[in-house]
Formats: structure tokens, sequence, C-alpha cells
């Protein structure tokens, strides 16, 4: 079993099919390719003249499109540098983009500054938080190792608040 291996030595040289019946070709389909001037070579020549001229063709008309669009492109842009004459004659058109982006930019600085102008200043701190608040801060400094002390200020100062919350609620729903 292990002897033998399961590979021939060497592979045969040739091989050869044969059928039953033999293959028959008729004699036209012999002398026209025994006539036929054309060989691989002289195919393979002409079929990448023919892919050449293809592409020239194509590349002449991509080219003919692209000169087309940038006469009309200039025409447009002639035609309105016609229209609107600029602040100078020697601006490029970079700059006239700027000078448009600057002047966008100016308009909404100013709608910002007058929607800042219209917004409710803030209010001066309430004096009855003021004064809880400072409360709470000096019960703390005074029993800095006892905070808990201080639950009487702390309670009136979330009174406080409590109490401006509310007035500020009924403010809003007014």
């Amino acid at each position: 079993m292990g002897s033998n291996t399961s590979k021939p030595a060497a592979p045969p040289a040739t091989q050869t099919w044969t059928s039953d019946q033999p293959v028959r070709f008729s004699q036209e389909l012999i002398d026209s390719l025994q006539a036929s001037t054309e060989s691989d070579s002289t195919r393979a020549k002409t079929l990448e003249l023919h892919i050449q001229s293809r592409v020239q063709a194509e590349l002449a008309a991509l080219q003919a499109k692209a000169s087309k669009d940038f006469e009309e492109l200039s025409a447009k842009i002639s035609a309105l540098e016609s229209e609107s004459p600029s602040k100078s004659k020697d601006q490029s058109a970079g700059d006239k983009l700027r000078d448009l982006g600057r002047e966008s930019v100016q308009s909404e600085l100013e709608e910002l500054k007058k929607k800042l102008k219209e917004r409710r200043v803030v209010k001066e701190e309430d004096e009855g938080v003021a004064k809880a608040k400072s409360e709470v801060v000096r019960c703390l400094r005074l029993n800095d190792r006892r905070p808990l002390d201080c639950w009487r200020e702390v309670e009136a100062f979330k009174e406080e608040v409590r109490r401006l919350e509310g007035q500020w609620v009924e403010g809003v729903m007014r």
C-alpha cells in the first residue's frame, strides 16, 4: 500500500484523442484559409490601428466640446462684466467675489448686533437672594468644621431662590 506512489513517475509526452468518425472540413474552408494573406500579426496591427483611430476621434470630440464650453463660459462672463460695471475695472474675479463675501459678512454682523441689543440685559441680582447668599457664606466661614450647623441659612437661601423663580415664571406666563 505505501510502497507504490500514487502518481506516475513521468507524465505522458503527448496525448492523442481518437474519434470514431473522421473530422472533415469542406474544401472551401480549407481553400479560404490557405488563400488568406492575413496572419496573426497583421490582424493585431489592424485591430490596433482601428482602436487608435477610435481613440483619436473620441479625443477630438472631447476637445471640441471643451472648447465650445469654454467659449460659452467666457461669453457669459464678458456679458456679466458688461452688465454690471464694478467699482474698479482692474479687479480680478477673485477680488469681486471677495468683495461680495465681505459685504454679506458685514450685513450679517449688523443683524447680529441688532439682535444682541434687542435681548434683555441680565438683571441685577435680587437683594433678598444676595443677602441670603452672603449669610450662607458667612455661616460656612464661621463653622468651617461644622457646615451642618448652617441649615437655617441654607433653607432661607432656597426659599429666596424659589420666590425669585416664581416671579420669573409669572412674568413669562403673562
